[in-house]
């Protein structure tokens, strides 16, 4: 009977509090720091084997696991969630500061 192998299945989350010891691993692992700020984690096997801080875009992977499609969907995800940027108002487009009075004289 030929042997059949799945890929694990993973999980996207936002870090939690708890994480702090699993993320400090996977860092030390990574010969990187910890990413700052909010920081969406990939899960497989009930453990962190990415992570990607939403702010900075500084990503951190178990360099001991095929890891390049995870990090890819960390980067997809975060992407949705990262707030979106406001769109520049008519005033700012037109070089305008906000609270500048411009007066028309004759």
């Amino acid at each position: 009977m030929p042997s059949i192998t799945t890929a694990p299945s993973v999980l996207i989350r936002a870090a939690r509090g708890s994480d702090g010891p699993a993320l400090a691993r996977l860092a030390a692992l990574d010969s990187a720091t910890v990413p700052a700020g909010e920081t969406l984690v990939a899960e497989a096997d009930g453990a962190l084997i990415a992570a990607r801080s939403l702010a900075t875009g500084e990503v951190i992977a178990d360099p001991f696991r095929p890891s390049a499609d995870v990090v890819a969907l960390l980067t997809l995800h975060g992407r949705s969630v990262e707030p979106r940027r406001s769109r520049r108002g008519l005033a700012e487009r037109m070089g305008l500061r906000a609270g500048r009075v411009v007066s028309h004289t004759a």
